[in-house]
Protein backbone atom coordinates (compact mmCIF):
# COMPACT_ATOMS: atom_id res chain seq x y z
CA UNK A 1 0.00 0.00 0.00
CA UNK A 2 2.79 2.05 1.00
CA UNK A 3 4.50 1.19 -2.28
CA UNK A 4 1.42 2.46 -4.21
CA UNK A 5 1.10 6.25 -2.87
CA UNK A 6 4.65 6.50 -2.85
CA UNK A 7 4.24 6.04 -6.83
CA UNK A 8 1.05 7.95 -7.77
CA UNK A 9 2.50 11.56 -7.52
CA UNK A 10 5.36 10.07 -9.64
CA UNK A 11 2.60 8.47 -12.00
CA UNK A 12 0.72 12.23 -12.29
CA UNK A 13 3.81 14.25 -12.53
CA UNK A 14 4.73 12.08 -15.79
CA UNK A 15 1.02 12.43 -17.25
CA UNK A 16 1.65 16.03 -16.89
CA UNK A 17 5.22 16.60 -18.60
CA UNK A 18 3.59 14.22 -21.75
CA UNK A 19 0.90 16.66 -21.83
CA UNK A 20 2.32 19.76 -21.72
CA UNK A 21 2.43 21.75 -24.74
CA UNK A 22 5.85 21.11 -27.24
CA UNK A 23 4.08 23.61 -30.71
CA UNK A 24 1.56 25.56 -31.85
CA UNK A 25 -1.83 23.82 -31.97
CA UNK A 26 -3.07 23.08 -35.57
CA UNK A 27 -5.83 25.35 -35.36
CA UNK A 28 -3.94 27.93 -34.41
CA UNK A 29 -1.54 28.35 -37.82
CA UNK A 30 -4.60 27.66 -40.08
CA UNK A 31 -5.49 30.78 -38.34
CA UNK A 32 -2.25 32.03 -38.50
CA UNK A 33 -2.04 31.28 -41.86
CA UNK A 34 -5.27 33.01 -43.30
CA UNK A 35 -3.72 36.79 -42.00
CA UNK A 36 -1.30 37.11 -44.84
CA UNK A 37 0.55 40.01 -44.29
CA UNK A 38 1.49 41.64 -41.06
CA UNK A 39 3.42 44.92 -39.64
CA UNK A 40 6.51 44.24 -38.46
CA UNK A 41 7.68 47.20 -36.00
CA UNK A 42 11.51 47.62 -35.12
CA UNK A 43 12.05 50.43 -32.38
CA UNK A 44 14.23 51.26 -29.49
CA UNK A 45 15.98 53.86 -28.35
CA UNK A 46 19.31 53.77 -30.28
CA UNK A 47 16.63 55.04 -33.28
CA UNK A 48 18.15 58.32 -31.89
CA UNK A 49 21.20 58.12 -34.01
CA UNK A 50 20.43 55.94 -36.62
CA UNK A 51 22.42 52.65 -35.75
CA UNK A 52 21.56 49.35 -36.44
CA UNK A 53 19.14 48.08 -33.92
CA UNK A 54 20.87 46.38 -30.55
CA UNK A 55 23.91 45.13 -32.90
CA UNK A 56 26.12 47.99 -32.64
CA UNK A 57 26.97 46.60 -28.70
CA UNK A 58 27.72 43.30 -29.95
CA UNK A 59 31.68 43.43 -29.48
CA UNK A 60 31.97 47.22 -28.34
CA UNK A 61 34.13 48.64 -25.94
CA UNK A 62 33.38 49.20 -22.44
CA UNK A 63 32.83 52.90 -22.39
CA UNK A 64 30.80 52.17 -25.33
CA UNK A 65 28.82 50.15 -23.50
CA UNK A 66 28.34 52.42 -20.61
CA UNK A 67 27.23 55.20 -23.20
CA UNK A 68 24.77 53.27 -24.65
CA UNK A 69 23.18 52.06 -21.67
CA UNK A 70 23.18 55.25 -19.42
CA UNK A 71 23.08 58.46 -22.20
CA UNK A 72 20.61 56.96 -24.35
CA UNK A 73 17.95 56.51 -21.93
CA UNK A 74 18.29 59.98 -20.68
CA UNK A 75 17.32 61.42 -24.20
CA UNK A 76 14.47 59.47 -25.61
CA UNK A 77 11.68 61.47 -25.76
CA UNK A 78 9.09 60.10 -28.56
CA UNK A 79 6.57 62.98 -28.32
CA UNK A 80 5.01 63.05 -31.97
CA UNK A 81 4.20 59.19 -30.85
CA UNK A 82 0.44 58.17 -31.72
CA UNK A 83 0.28 54.61 -32.45
CA UNK A 84 -3.40 54.79 -33.43
CA UNK A 85 -1.85 56.15 -36.46
CA UNK A 86 0.64 53.57 -37.15
CA UNK A 87 -2.45 50.59 -36.39
CA UNK A 88 -5.14 52.65 -38.95
CA UNK A 89 -2.40 52.56 -41.65
CA UNK A 90 -1.59 49.12 -41.12
CA UNK A 91 -5.53 48.47 -41.49
CA UNK A 92 -5.76 50.49 -44.38
CA UNK A 93 -2.54 48.15 -46.10
CA UNK A 94 -4.53 44.87 -45.42
CA UNK A 95 -1.91 44.06 -42.11
CA UNK A 96 -3.83 41.19 -40.09
CA UNK A 97 -1.47 41.33 -37.55
CA UNK A 98 1.39 43.38 -36.18
CA UNK A 99 4.68 42.39 -34.72
CA UNK A 100 6.33 44.98 -32.10
CA UNK A 101 9.58 44.80 -30.34
CA UNK A 102 8.92 44.62 -27.14
CA UNK A 103 12.56 43.69 -25.86
CA UNK A 104 15.30 43.48 -28.80
CA UNK A 105 18.59 41.86 -28.38
CA UNK A 106 19.98 45.73 -26.69
CA UNK A 107 17.73 44.60 -23.33
CA UNK A 108 16.01 47.61 -23.09
CA UNK A 109 12.23 46.57 -22.64
CA UNK A 110 9.42 48.99 -23.98
CA UNK A 111 7.29 48.01 -21.85
CA UNK A 112 7.02 48.91 -18.11
CA UNK A 113 8.75 45.99 -16.48
CA UNK A 114 9.50 45.30 -12.86
CA UNK A 115 13.14 43.86 -13.79
CA UNK A 116 15.14 45.80 -15.08
CA UNK A 117 15.38 50.01 -14.77
CA UNK A 118 16.54 49.51 -18.34
CA UNK A 119 13.38 50.39 -20.13
CA UNK A 120 11.10 52.74 -21.27
CA UNK A 121 10.12 54.11 -18.15
CA UNK A 122 12.99 55.49 -16.75
CA UNK A 123 13.31 57.39 -19.71
CA UNK A 124 11.86 61.06 -19.77
CA UNK A 125 9.05 59.65 -21.96
CA UNK A 126 7.93 57.92 -19.01
CA UNK A 127 5.08 56.09 -20.82
CA UNK A 128 4.28 51.72 -21.71
CA UNK A 129 4.71 52.29 -25.19
CA UNK A 130 4.08 48.60 -25.60
CA UNK A 131 0.91 49.11 -23.74
CA UNK A 132 -0.85 51.60 -25.56
CA UNK A 133 0.91 49.87 -29.18
CA UNK A 134 -1.45 47.17 -28.00
CA UNK A 135 -4.35 48.77 -27.27
CA UNK A 136 -4.23 50.54 -30.46
CA UNK A 137 -4.08 47.62 -32.97
CA UNK A 138 -6.92 45.84 -31.43
CA UNK A 139 -8.98 48.64 -31.55
CA UNK A 140 -8.49 48.07 -35.58
CA UNK A 141 -8.87 44.51 -35.15
CA UNK A 142 -5.42 43.79 -35.68
CA UNK A 143 -3.71 40.48 -33.97
CA UNK A 144 -1.19 40.78 -31.15
CA UNK A 145 2.46 39.65 -31.78
CA UNK A 146 5.36 40.57 -29.70
CA UNK A 147 9.38 39.98 -30.55
CA UNK A 148 11.28 39.20 -27.81
CA UNK A 149 14.76 38.65 -27.92
CA UNK A 150 15.95 35.59 -25.19
CA UNK A 151 19.64 36.96 -25.55
CA UNK A 152 20.00 40.27 -23.53
CA UNK A 153 22.99 42.64 -24.50
CA UNK A 154 22.59 44.33 -21.24
CA UNK A 155 22.09 41.29 -18.97
CA UNK A 156 25.33 40.08 -20.47
CA UNK A 157 27.01 43.31 -19.63
CA UNK A 158 26.04 43.41 -16.07
CA UNK A 159 27.37 39.88 -15.86
CA UNK A 160 30.69 40.69 -17.58
CA UNK A 161 29.95 38.00 -20.23
CA UNK A 162 31.32 39.18 -23.72
CA UNK A 163 28.48 40.72 -25.84
CA UNK A 164 27.74 38.38 -29.14
CA UNK A 165 25.45 36.57 -30.87
CA UNK A 166 25.51 32.95 -29.83
CA UNK A 167 29.10 32.89 -29.27
CA UNK A 168 29.62 32.20 -25.66
CA UNK A 169 27.57 29.17 -24.21
CA UNK A 170 26.37 32.02 -21.54
CA UNK A 171 24.54 33.46 -24.58
CA UNK A 172 21.88 30.84 -24.24
CA UNK A 173 19.49 30.36 -21.75
CA UNK A 174 19.20 26.67 -21.86
CA UNK A 175 23.20 27.15 -20.47
CA UNK A 176 22.15 30.26 -18.57
CA UNK A 177 19.85 29.64 -15.17
CA UNK A 178 20.33 33.10 -13.96
CA UNK A 179 19.63 34.11 -17.76
CA UNK A 180 16.17 31.97 -18.56
CA UNK A 181 14.98 32.98 -14.75
CA UNK A 182 15.45 36.52 -16.01
CA UNK A 183 13.75 35.86 -19.67
CA UNK A 184 10.80 34.27 -17.67
CA UNK A 185 9.96 36.59 -15.67
CA UNK A 186 10.06 39.16 -18.64
CA UNK A 187 7.61 36.72 -21.15
CA UNK A 188 5.51 36.23 -17.54
CA UNK A 189 4.83 40.19 -17.75
CA UNK A 190 4.27 40.12 -21.12
CA UNK A 191 1.39 37.05 -20.94
CA UNK A 192 -0.48 38.44 -17.70
CA UNK A 193 -0.46 41.94 -18.45
CA UNK A 194 -1.55 42.74 -21.74
CA UNK A 195 -4.37 40.28 -22.06
CA UNK A 196 -4.59 37.79 -24.89
CA UNK A 197 -1.44 37.69 -27.00
CA UNK A 198 -1.91 36.45 -30.65
CA UNK A 199 2.07 35.87 -31.93
CA UNK A 200 5.39 35.34 -30.17
CA UNK A 201 8.61 36.37 -32.33
CA UNK A 202 11.53 34.56 -30.60
CA UNK A 203 14.26 35.64 -32.24
CA UNK A 204 16.81 33.89 -30.56
CA UNK A 205 17.01 30.25 -28.56
CA UNK A 206 13.72 29.48 -27.55
CA UNK A 207 13.98 26.28 -26.37
CA UNK A 208 12.22 26.33 -22.33
CA UNK A 209 10.66 29.74 -23.05
CA UNK A 210 8.08 29.12 -25.76
CA UNK A 211 7.39 25.91 -23.88
CA UNK A 212 6.78 28.49 -20.59
CA UNK A 213 4.90 30.88 -23.03
CA UNK A 214 2.32 28.30 -24.01
CA UNK A 215 2.04 27.13 -20.57
CA UNK A 216 0.89 30.89 -20.37
CA UNK A 217 -1.08 31.13 -23.64
CA UNK A 218 -1.80 27.47 -24.89
CA UNK A 219 -3.10 29.66 -28.52
CA UNK A 220 -0.18 31.73 -28.84
CA UNK A 221 1.39 31.20 -32.28
CA UNK A 222 4.67 30.78 -32.55
CA UNK A 223 6.66 32.14 -35.00
CA UNK A 224 10.47 32.14 -35.01
CA UNK A 225 11.39 29.77 -32.66
CA UNK A 226 8.95 27.27 -34.35
CA UNK A 227 8.39 27.52 -37.72
CA UNK A 228 10.51 29.00 -41.07
CA UNK A 229 11.01 32.58 -40.91
CA UNK A 230 13.55 33.80 -43.92
CA UNK A 231 14.49 37.15 -43.61
CA UNK A 232 15.26 39.30 -46.57
CA UNK A 233 14.61 36.33 -48.91
CA UNK A 234 12.04 33.95 -50.65
CA UNK A 235 12.12 30.51 -51.36
CA UNK A 236 12.44 28.90 -54.48
CA UNK A 237 9.59 27.05 -53.69
CA UNK A 238 6.55 26.52 -51.62
CA UNK A 239 6.85 25.28 -47.90
CA UNK A 240 4.57 23.22 -46.52
CA UNK A 241 2.69 24.37 -43.26
CA UNK A 242 3.00 28.06 -41.93
CA UNK A 243 6.03 29.91 -42.61
CA UNK A 244 6.76 33.81 -42.58
CA UNK A 245 8.94 35.80 -44.55
CA UNK A 246 10.32 39.46 -42.95
CA UNK A 247 11.33 41.92 -45.04
CA UNK A 248 12.31 45.64 -44.70
CA UNK A 249 11.22 48.40 -46.86
CA UNK A 250 15.31 50.17 -47.13
CA UNK A 251 17.99 48.50 -46.09
CA UNK A 252 17.82 48.47 -42.14
CA UNK A 253 15.21 47.27 -39.54
CA UNK A 254 15.67 50.26 -37.58
CA UNK A 255 15.22 54.03 -38.50
CA UNK A 256 17.81 54.78 -40.86
CA UNK A 257 18.42 58.17 -41.56
CA UNK A 258 20.65 58.12 -44.15
CA UNK A 259 21.83 55.93 -47.11
CA UNK A 260 18.84 53.98 -47.07
CA UNK A 261 17.03 53.18 -50.68
CA UNK A 262 13.76 51.95 -50.32
CA UNK A 263 12.02 49.67 -52.48
CA UNK A 264 9.00 51.01 -54.69
CA UNK A 265 5.70 49.87 -53.80
CA UNK A 266 5.11 47.61 -56.98
CA UNK A 267 8.55 45.82 -55.56
CA UNK A 268 6.58 45.42 -52.56
CA UNK A 269 2.99 44.40 -53.92
CA UNK A 270 4.75 41.83 -55.90
CA UNK A 271 6.98 40.51 -53.04
CA UNK A 272 3.48 40.23 -51.24
CA UNK A 273 1.49 38.30 -54.10
CA UNK A 274 4.70 36.03 -54.14
CA UNK A 275 4.88 35.53 -50.52
CA UNK A 276 1.20 34.61 -50.65
CA UNK A 277 1.12 32.52 -54.10
CA UNK A 278 4.09 30.18 -51.77
CA UNK A 279 1.91 29.52 -48.94
CA UNK A 280 3.90 31.92 -46.67
CA UNK A 281 3.39 35.15 -44.58
CA UNK A 282 4.43 38.58 -45.36
CA UNK A 283 5.87 40.32 -42.23
CA UNK A 284 6.84 43.61 -43.49
CA UNK A 285 9.00 46.46 -41.72
CA UNK A 286 8.71 49.91 -40.52
CA UNK A 287 11.29 51.37 -38.66
CA UNK A 288 9.38 54.64 -36.51
CA UNK A 289 11.27 57.81 -36.01
CA UNK A 290 12.87 58.48 -32.63
CA UNK A 291 10.09 61.31 -32.12
CA UNK A 292 7.68 58.85 -33.03
CA UNK A 293 6.23 59.21 -36.43
CA UNK A 294 6.91 56.58 -39.39
CA UNK A 295 9.05 58.33 -41.89
CA UNK A 296 6.91 59.70 -44.59
CA UNK A 297 9.20 57.12 -46.96
CA UNK A 298 7.54 54.09 -45.51
CA UNK A 299 4.01 55.90 -45.09
CA UNK A 300 4.14 56.53 -48.57
CA UNK A 301 5.04 52.72 -49.53
CA UNK A 302 2.18 51.80 -47.48
CA UNK A 303 -0.54 54.24 -48.86
CA UNK A 304 0.19 52.70 -52.19
CA UNK A 305 -0.15 49.22 -50.85
CA UNK A 306 -2.98 50.35 -49.28
CA UNK A 307 -4.77 51.48 -52.35
CA UNK A 308 -4.15 48.49 -53.81
CA UNK A 309 -5.67 46.31 -51.28
CA UNK A 310 -8.44 47.94 -51.27
CA UNK A 311 -9.03 46.60 -54.53
CA UNK A 312 -7.56 43.46 -54.21
CA UNK A 313 -7.41 42.54 -50.31
CA UNK A 314 -9.57 39.13 -51.01
CA UNK A 315 -6.68 37.49 -53.02
CA UNK A 316 -4.35 37.92 -50.20
CA UNK A 317 -6.14 36.57 -47.12
CA UNK A 318 -7.73 33.34 -46.26
CA UNK A 319 -6.05 31.87 -49.14
CA UNK A 320 -3.88 28.92 -50.17
CA UNK A 321 -1.42 27.98 -52.71
CA UNK A 322 -2.73 27.04 -56.50
CA UNK A 323 -1.10 23.54 -57.22
CA UNK A 324 0.72 25.48 -59.82
CA UNK A 325 2.28 28.41 -58.32
CA UNK A 326 3.09 30.00 -60.95
CA UNK A 327 2.43 30.51 -65.26
CA UNK A 328 5.55 32.64 -66.79
CA UNK A 329 4.59 36.56 -65.30
CA UNK A 330 1.34 35.84 -63.26
CA UNK A 331 1.12 34.51 -60.12
CA UNK A 332 -1.85 32.05 -58.70
CA UNK A 333 -3.47 31.81 -55.11
CA UNK A 334 -6.74 30.17 -54.67
CA UNK A 335 -9.59 30.75 -52.17
CA UNK A 336 -9.53 28.42 -49.08
CA UNK A 337 -13.01 27.72 -49.49
CA UNK A 338 -15.14 28.82 -52.51
CA UNK A 339 -13.70 27.93 -55.39
CA UNK A 340 -11.92 30.57 -56.76
CA UNK A 341 -8.53 31.31 -58.26
CA UNK A 342 -6.82 34.30 -58.11
CA UNK A 343 -4.69 35.53 -60.91
CA UNK A 344 -1.88 38.47 -60.35
CA UNK A 345 -1.22 40.05 -64.04
CA UNK A 346 1.55 42.63 -64.26
CA UNK A 347 0.50 46.18 -64.92
CA UNK A 348 1.62 48.97 -65.77
CA UNK A 349 3.37 49.59 -69.33
CA UNK A 350 2.72 45.61 -69.27
CA UNK A 351 -0.72 46.15 -69.54
CA UNK A 352 -1.84 49.22 -69.97
CA UNK A 353 -5.07 51.48 -69.01
CA UNK A 354 -7.82 50.50 -71.09
CA UNK A 355 -5.90 47.55 -73.30
CA UNK A 356 -7.73 44.31 -73.37
CA UNK A 357 -5.32 41.29 -73.22
CA UNK A 358 -6.45 37.61 -73.93
CA UNK A 359 -4.91 35.01 -71.90
CA UNK A 360 -4.36 31.32 -71.93
CA UNK A 361 -4.37 29.76 -68.45
CA UNK A 362 -2.70 26.32 -68.92
CA UNK A 363 -3.90 25.46 -65.39
CA UNK A 364 -7.30 26.02 -64.90
CA UNK A 365 -9.71 23.86 -66.47
CA UNK A 366 -12.97 25.46 -66.97
CA UNK A 367 -17.06 24.64 -67.57
CA UNK A 368 -19.87 26.72 -68.81
CA UNK A 369 -20.28 27.74 -65.06
CA UNK A 370 -16.65 29.51 -65.23
CA UNK A 371 -16.81 32.79 -64.61
CA UNK A 372 -14.04 35.47 -64.82
CA UNK A 373 -14.14 39.02 -62.96
CA UNK A 374 -11.42 41.80 -62.35
CA UNK A 375 -11.69 42.70 -58.93
CA UNK A 376 -12.27 46.37 -58.15
CA UNK A 377 -14.19 47.05 -62.02
CA UNK A 378 -17.19 46.12 -63.40
CA UNK A 379 -16.00 45.71 -66.79
CA UNK A 380 -18.90 47.71 -67.87
CA UNK A 381 -17.60 50.48 -68.86
CA UNK A 382 -14.04 52.69 -69.57
CA UNK A 383 -14.43 56.51 -68.30
CA UNK A 384 -14.26 59.12 -71.33
CA UNK A 385 -14.84 56.40 -73.79
CA UNK A 386 -17.73 56.39 -75.63
CA UNK A 387 -19.28 53.00 -77.15
CA UNK A 388 -16.22 50.93 -76.13
CA UNK A 389 -16.43 47.75 -75.31
CA UNK A 390 -14.93 46.77 -71.71
CA UNK A 391 -17.19 43.09 -71.22
CA UNK A 392 -15.14 40.03 -70.45
CA UNK A 393 -15.27 36.35 -71.52
CA UNK A 394 -14.06 33.49 -70.99
CA UNK A 395 -14.24 29.69 -72.74
CA UNK A 396 -12.50 26.43 -72.37
CA UNK A 397 -10.14 24.92 -74.99
CA UNK A 398 -7.74 22.37 -75.07
CA UNK A 399 -4.71 24.06 -73.85
CA UNK A 400 -6.41 25.75 -70.75
CA UNK A 401 -8.76 28.47 -70.02
CA UNK A 402 -9.41 31.44 -72.58
CA UNK A 403 -9.97 34.90 -71.12
CA UNK A 404 -10.05 38.03 -72.54
CA UNK A 405 -10.50 41.02 -70.41
CA UNK A 406 -10.20 45.01 -70.39
CA UNK A 407 -7.97 46.45 -67.48
CA UNK A 408 -10.46 49.79 -66.90
CA UNK A 409 -10.25 50.65 -63.40
CA UNK A 410 -8.69 54.21 -62.47
CA UNK A 411 -6.15 54.23 -59.87
CA UNK A 412 -4.01 57.56 -60.69
CA UNK A 413 -4.69 60.58 -62.29
CA UNK A 414 -2.75 60.26 -65.16
CA UNK A 415 -4.23 56.31 -65.68
CA UNK A 416 -0.10 54.73 -65.54
CA UNK A 417 -0.94 52.89 -62.04
CA UNK A 418 1.70 50.39 -62.18
CA UNK A 419 0.64 47.62 -60.06
CA UNK A 420 -0.38 44.12 -60.98
CA UNK A 421 -3.96 43.40 -61.63
CA UNK A 422 -6.18 40.81 -60.34
CA UNK A 423 -8.73 38.36 -62.36
CA UNK A 424 -11.12 36.14 -59.96
CA UNK A 425 -12.15 33.41 -62.05
CA UNK A 426 -14.71 30.99 -60.34
CA UNK A 427 -15.43 27.74 -60.88
CA UNK A 428 -12.40 26.29 -61.99
CA UNK A 429 -10.47 22.65 -61.49
CA UNK A 430 -6.94 22.20 -61.56
CA UNK A 431 -5.01 21.36 -65.02
CA UNK A 432 -1.76 19.38 -65.42
CA UNK A 433 0.04 20.80 -67.67
CA UNK A 434 0.39 19.17 -71.35
CA UNK A 435 3.51 17.76 -72.02
CA UNK A 436 5.09 18.91 -75.64
CA UNK A 437 3.93 15.94 -77.23
CA UNK A 438 0.63 16.24 -76.38
CA UNK A 439 0.19 20.32 -77.32
CA UNK A 440 1.85 19.08 -80.97
CA UNK A 441 -0.82 16.17 -80.96
CA UNK A 442 -3.64 18.70 -80.49
CA UNK A 443 -2.31 21.45 -82.81
CA UNK A 444 -1.91 18.60 -85.79
CA UNK A 445 -5.42 18.02 -84.86
CA UNK A 446 -6.60 21.10 -85.77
Amino acid sequence: MKKTIFLLPLVLWAAIAAAQQTTNKPEREAWFMDLGFGMFIHWSLDSQVGAVISHSMAGASNDYLQRFTTELPKTFNPKKFDPEEWAVLAKLAGMKYVVFTAKHHSGFCMWNTQTTKFQVMQTPFKRDILKEVIEAFRKQGIAIGLYFSPEDFYFLYQHQIPIGRLQHPQHYPANNAELMAYDKRQIKELLTNYGTIDVLFFDGPAEGLKEYAWQLQPNVVVTRGQMNTPEQTLPDQPIPGPWEACFTMGTDWQYKPTNDPHKSGTEIINMLIETRAKGGNLLLNVGPKPNGEIQIEQEALLREVALWQLVNQESIAGIRPWPLIREGHYWFTKAKEANAVYVFVPGGKEWKYGERKDFIFHSLEGSPQTKVQVLGYASELVEYRQGFDASLSVQPTAFGLAVSVVNGQRLYTNNQWPNPVVLKITNVTYKPLLTKEKRDTIDGAH
